[in-house]
This record gives C-alpha cells, structure tokens and sequence, in this order.
C-alpha cells in the first residue's frame, strides 16, 4: 500500500464542507483539490457555488476552471488529471485535501478504480440526447443492469456516458475493482440534520440570485448552446427556462431549490454506503482526527 497520505473532505451541496477544508486545508499547510463536477467549467462562478478568488489565495486550489462549458471531459480524464497534482503535492511536502460532493469522482481518485477511457461517441450522443431520462435508464437497465443499479438513474449524462461506454467495450462497466490503493486515505463526511440543510440550500439559492445568477446564464447563453450538459445542470437549465419566458423567475428559483435538495438526498444516499467515512460536526472533531492520522 501506498503510505502517501491523501484527506478527503466530503458532504452533499451547502453542506459547508468548502468552509471547513479551507480551514483546515490552512491549518495543516495543504492545497485542496477539487472533486467537483460542475466547477471545472470556465464561467460557471454563481451556480457552481464556485470558491471565490479571495479564499483562493488563501489556500492553493487545484481541478477548478480548467475547460469551457462546451469541452469534453470524463471521470478517467479527471482520476488522470487529480493523480498528477496530488503527486505534486506530495512532492512539495503539502497535505493533499480532496474536497467536494461529485462522489464518483472521489471513489476514482481513492479507490484507484479500473476506469474504461472510452473517447465520445458524437453520433451516439446526439441519438440518446433525444430520449427522455426514463427512457435513457430503461436502455441502461436492460443492456447492462449491474451498471444500472449503482448508477444515478435521474442524471442524464451519466446515462447516456454510461451507454456510450457499454457500446463501445460491449460490456457491462467495472464494477469499482481496484488496481492498487493508490493513497492512504481518510475520508471526512460532513454531517448536518436534514432540516438544517434543506434551510441552507434555500438560502444558498436565494444568494446565488443575488450574487447575479440570471446575469452569469444569459452571458454563457451567448456563447453556447442551452442544450449543453453543463448548462442542462441545476440552477442554469432553470434559469434558462425563464430567460426563454417558459417560466417566471419566482418558479424558477422553487424548481432550482428543489432540483437542488433533490441532488443532495442522492449525495446523501451514495455516501452513506461507504462505511470507512468519519462523519463529523465540528472542526474541532475533523483537526483531532486529521492530526492523528497525519502522525
């Protein structure tokens, strides 16, 4: 096993899991890598609840801005992608922090899974793009049930990558075996009452529209497609609708609190099956914990 020390910060959306990294990325001299979805794109601040440039001076952060909305870019791009800064991180003697709710992408870094680097299928996509999310998971569930059943049947692109794959290798997707366990890993998870966050998500929502969230869609709607797989994601794809006049704002922002606390009960779910995670509520129990796990 690999002794290279890897901590992982993990929680559902507005779950103040980016507060606390940035505090104890800063009190354990370490950088935080990203292991967010939808803060990769370049121009996606508001919705992504993306960490504002003041606290990015205040602790190197790493996986954030690095392609346009219109990019392409998989989970074995960034298991790829996070390996090499966290090696670099290692060799420069600062504590690795991977940091956010994007669960897939946390078990490809720390569970060193067999992932296919399948290339897009641009023919194939346009074809599954015109089904509707049911039909997408009934295609899945008949072709490769085991790959169904561990897969976010709601999200579309996840789907449509996940039948793109089957496609091509003709198989059903591995499974999570491992290579090897690349880190030694301590993972946190965030713990907060479900009534507490939902409040926290409804008011996040709120700030975002004050913070310019319409503003911010309408200037990505003039340089790319509405139908993107970015800018289909929660808070943009709402906001297109009412720039559209499909919808008006008030509903809008309803639709985007609930697509919203939707998200964070599938975070929930996918995160509680992992039982190596510290489940915590202070950042006195996370410092406590990560000083004997650093020893």
């Amino acid at each position: 096993m690999n002794t290279k020390p890897l901590i992982v910060i993990l929680g559902s959306t507005a779950s103040g899991k980016s507060d606390l990294a940035l505090r104890l990325a800063r009190k354990f001299y370490g950088a935080i890598v990203s292991a967010d979805s939808r803060q990769i794109y370049r121009g996606m601040n508001i919705g992504t609840a993306k960490p504002t440039l003041i606290e990015r001076k205040k602790v190197p952060h790493y996986l954030i801005d690095i392609i346009k909305p219109d990019e392409e870019y998989s989970v074995s791009l960034y298991q790829k992608d996070a390996r090499t800064v966290i090696q670099k991180l290692h060799n420069t003697g600062m504590a690795p922090f991977l940091v956010g709710g994007t669960g897939l992408y946390i078990s490809a870094v720390t569970d060193g899974l067999e992932i296919p680097a399948v290339a897009p299928n641009p023919i194939l996509r346009r074809q599954l793009e015109t089904k509707t999310v049911k039909e997408l998971a009934d295609m899945l569930k008949r072709k490769a049930p085991k790959t169904f059943s561990r897969i976010d049947a709601n999200n579309p692109r996840r789907l449509i990558r996940a039948l793109e794959i089957i496609e091509a290798t003709g198989r059903e997707i591995p499974s999570g075996g491992r290579k090897f366990a690349p880190y030694l890993v301590m993972k946190l998870g965030v713990m907060m009452e479900r009534e507490e966050l939902y409040k926290r998500i409804n008011a996040r929502v709120l700030a975002m529209m004050k913070q310019g969230l319409v503003k911010e869609t309408k200037n990505l709607l003039k340089k790319y497609p509405a139908n993107l797989p970015a800018l289909s994601s929660i808070g943009y794809k709402e906001i297109g609708q009412y720039l559209k006049g499909e919808i008006s704002l008030e509903r809008a922002v309803e639709l985007i609190q609930q697509a919203t606390r939707n998200y964070a009960k599938r975070q929930i779910s996918w995160f509680k099956r992992d039982r190596s995670i510290h489940w915590v509520k202070t950042a006195g129990q996370a410092e406590k914990l990560i000083t004997r796990f650093l020893k």
